[in-house]
């Protein structure tokens, strides 16, 4: 029973995080609209299962590293507003995950694409 108590836990947590970046992040807005066009287009295309599969997990991967970034961006302003050096590599560090991974769902439509 009490794995039950910890999964419910757990769904509601994340269910608390994406609601909260959905009201306050644009970015995240912004990566979900995109994925939503991606999906339909993939659904759209005649692609086949594994493409299909690629281009779907790849816009979720996204949308997780976009939170990831979000988390880190809210922890550092929690510790402290200050601007320091370390504060800013940690932020663009984050910023630069979502970037690569977006870059990786990007080089996944060329390819499929292009056959």
């Amino acid at each position: 029973m009490e794995f039950i108590t910890h999964l419910r836990n757990r769904c509601i947590w994340s269910w608390h995080g994406w609601l909260d970046s959905w009201r306050t992040e644009a970015s995240f807005r912004s990566w979900i609209w995109a994925n939503l066009a991606s999906a339909a287009l993939a659904f759209y295309l005649p692609l086949d299962s594994g493409e299909r599969a690629l281009i779907l997990a790849l816009g979720v991967l996204v949308l997780a590293m976009e939170l990831m970034n979000s988390a880190i961006e809210r922890v550092v302003d929690y510790i402290s507003l200050e601007q320091h050096e370390m504060a800013k590599k940690a932020k663009d560090a984050g910023s630069a995950a979502v970037a690569v991974t977006a870059i990786a769902a990007g080089i996944a439509w060329v390819v499929v694409l292009w056959e």
